[in-house]
């Protein structure tokens, strides 16, 4: 067979398809030990994964859209990267079950080439949302005076729709290649990429991958950040204070950052491996095994990421956890106030039935008296 498929041996990695060895129809690239990880490990882990990732982001977004206050720029753009998270973690269920069925696919090639795509637009997403709220930081810490205008609550809204279409568009190419394909030898159907061997389309994939979905933003944000750091440090050196609020606020953006990076840098690592592999720089099959094991370990890593954001929200967002309060006031007082209604409207209703009580009773002795008389 000239040309083999690639795929990939775990269903959720639309990024990068060579990183497990090429097969034919009858062979399997998957081992014995590796198969017992894949089919009783990692799908529990998967479904615990989802399940508190999606608690925790429904609860930023209800926290978001609750609060009665108008967000601000840097929250819009936090909303949206929960909204991104939200996305990814409800498609990790598909991949979990196809885990648990030896990665057959039972449910059709739309939801193939959605449920895989998701984690594309997810991670596009998210990277140049990070890279708004590390512009924004820069406007706000660097640029007060001269670009204040440009940290409207429209234009960030306007961003936000914007990097939608972005990461929409970027995933465009995975999405058409992502195909089920039927293996009639162990009647099991496979969600792939199915780029043909040396593809100069999956190379190009994965060179855009590295460059516009990870070193270019990076290089944006390292420059955001080293002018803010920079600019709070003068301001600390003429005038002896340092905002705590803005300080505060730096912090949870560098924090959202850092863990991005942390999970997603691995990953782009094994890719950027993978395409050396692919332009014979390195010895594919000296790499095979090991980035067949490195890019199933650094996508669920990467994945880990929507699900840690919300308690990075929580525990180092300040102005996040007023509105969690002030969400608990507001309906503590409000059942108070209920509770006083019901009370304060049975005591009327108390009073008033008394009062005719003692009326009747007044006027029939009365009506007595006068009879008598």
């Amino acid at each position: 067979m000239e040309q083999m498929m690639q795929v990939t041996v775990a269903t959720l990695l639309p990024e990068n398809s060579s990183t497990s060895s090429p097969f034919g129809p009858s062979t399997a690239p998957v081992s014995a030990e590796w198969d017992l990880i894949t089919t009783t490990i990692l799908p529990p882990c998967i479904f615990i994964l989802s399940l508190s990732g999606l608690l925790f982001n429904t609860f930023v977004l209800a926290v978001f859209l609750i609060h009665k206050d108008r967000l601000t720029v840097a929250e819009i753009y936090l909303s949206n990267l929960a909204l991104a998270d939200f996305l990814l973690l409800c498609g990790l269920p598909f991949w979990a079950m196809s885990l648990l069925n030896n990665f057959d696919w039972p449910y059709g090639d739309a939801l193939c080439k959605l449920v895989n795509s998701i984690i594309l637009i997810n991670f596009y997403t998210s990277i140049y949302t990070l890279v708004m709220i590390s512009i924004d930081r820069y406007l706000a810490l660097v640029k007060t005076m001269t670009a204040g205008w440009l940290r409207r609550t429209l234009y960030a809204k306007v961003a936000c729709f914007v990097l939608w279409i972005l990461g929409l568009l970027l995933s465009v190419p995975a999405m058409i290649h992502r195909q089920t394909i039927f293996n009639e030898e162990n009647e099991l159907t496979y969600c792939i990429l199915n780029y043909d061997h040396g593809s100069f389309s999956k190379l190009t994939h994965q060179i855009l991958l590295n460059l516009v979905g990870f070193i270019l933003p990076v290089l944006i944000i390292v420059f955001s950040s080293g002018n803010i750091i920079r600019s709070l440090a003068q301001r600390r050196e003429n005038m002896g204070f340092q905002d705590i609020n803005d300080t505060k606020a730096t912090v949870l953006v560098y924090s959202v950052t850092a863990l991005f990076l942390l999970c997603w840098g691995p990953f782009q690592i094994f890719t950027f491996l993978d395409t050396l592999c692919d332009i014979q720089v390195l010895d594919e099959e000296l790499w095979s095994h090991t980035l067949d094991i490195g890019t199933q370990v650094s996508a669920y890593i990467a994945v880990l990421n929507s699900t840690l954001n919300p308690l990075l929200y929580v525990f180092s967002g300040q102005y996040f956890r007023r509105k969690v309060s002030a969400i608990y006031r507001r309906n503590r007082n409000q059942r108070r106030g209920s509770d006083m209604t019901i009370y304060q409207r049975s005591v009327v209703s108390t009073y008033i039935n008394r009062t005719d009580q003692i009326k009747a009773v007044v006027i029939q002795t009365f009506k007595q008296f006068f009879h008598d008389t």
